[in-house]
């Protein structure tokens, strides 16, 4: 329970329908004892000192006609339009300059007093003076009316500023898909050039090994010649030496068959009775001539060979020597 109705028992202010906490030093509306009593449905809370409604009341949507003249309200809860049931509302001799613009839905109400409240001047325009019963009637129609284009505007207001938060985001949206398309677009270029790369690191390795291969083959080919062009020229230089021994030998064959023949004859002239004739006299003196020379050059021979070996002895022992 509020504190104020600590000190109230609301049964004793309960007539009928109606609830009488007028001059009783409120300082706010006791919303939850009210709300016990839904069959009250006018309240009279005029020379208090409330200063303003809780949010809670607006849950008294039981209320027809209110009293809240002669206390200190600034200002009225903004869902007060919820009171759909309320006909009659006493604001005089408030501290008001504004109402909700909730108020618009108070569309019960016939009766509305707002003399003696700083009311902007639209307001204060459409309440007007409030001096009788047919005024404060033509109050309630006006102000609801000013308040339903205050409404209408807010509203007007509010879809403005929803489509002004809808063409935001539909542009957020849109350079969020222009980003992602641009970055789908890189991913897409950095992949094709990717694959650019190793396909050009994949034919220059295939070139490569072509060319390795090629130069391969030109080096065995290369090889072949010079191997074709070696057993050549080998073939050349063995034939030549073969030709020139062949030669030789020839040469070596008719001076011994002519040494043979000589051979022949001298032994013909010296064995035999044919050394007496005239044709081997001149053979025989021509031998007799060689041995005598031979056995001459043979003393000649034996001291070339000893001092031969003479100094092969000594070229062996002076290389020995400087080897050590």
């Amino acid at each position: 329970m509020s504190k104020n109705s600590k000190v109230l028992n609301l049964k004793d202010k309960i007539s009928g329908n109606e609830v009488d906490l007028s001059l009783c030093n409120l300082a706010e509306v006791p919303v939850r004892e009210l709300a016990l009593f839904p069959k009250a449905t006018v309240v009279d809370l005029s020379c208090n000192n409330i200063t303003s409604l809780q949010p809670e009341f607006c849950s008294l949507i039981h209320l027809v006609k209110v009293d809240l003249s002669k206390n200190q309200l600034t200002c009225l809860p903004d869902d007060l339009g919820n009171l759909v049931n309320l006909q009659h509302l006493d604001l005089y001799n408030n501290m008001l300059m504004t109402l909700p613009v909730s108020f618009s839905h108070l569309r019960s109400l016939r009766w509305l007093d707002l003399k003696d409240n700083p009311l902007e001047p639209a307001l204060a325009k459409a309440a007007g003076d409030c001096l009788d019963e047919k005024q404060c009637k033509q109050c309630a129609s006006k102000v609801l009316q000013h308040m339903r284009a205050i409404q209408e505007e807010a509203d007007r207001a509010r879809e403005k500023r929803l489509l002004k938060e809808k063409e935001l985001e539909k542009k957020k949206e849109a350079k969020q898909r222009e980003r992602e398309a641009r970055e789908k677009e890189t991913r897409k270029r950095e992949k094709a050039e990717e694959k650019e790369k190793r396909r050009k690191e994949y034919n220059a390795k295939m070139a490569a090994l072509v060319h390795q291969e090629n130069q391969k083959k030109k080096n065995e080919e290369k090889k072949k010649k010079n191997g074709q062009g070696k057993a050549d020229k080998k073939a050349v230089v063995e034939s030549q030496p073969k030709a020139r021994r062949s030669l030789v030998g020839l040469i070596f064959k008719m001076l011994l068959l002519l040494l043979l023949g000589l051979a022949g004859v001298a032994a013909t002239c010296q064995l035999t009775d044919l050394q007496k004739e005239a044709i081997c006299i001149p053979i025989n003196a021509a031998v007799d001539n060689g041995l005598l020379w031979a056995k001459e050059q043979e003393v000649v021979v034996i001291r070339l060979v000893q001092n031969l070996s003479s100094t092969a002895k000594e070229f062996i022992e002076s290389t020995q020597t400087s080897k050590n």
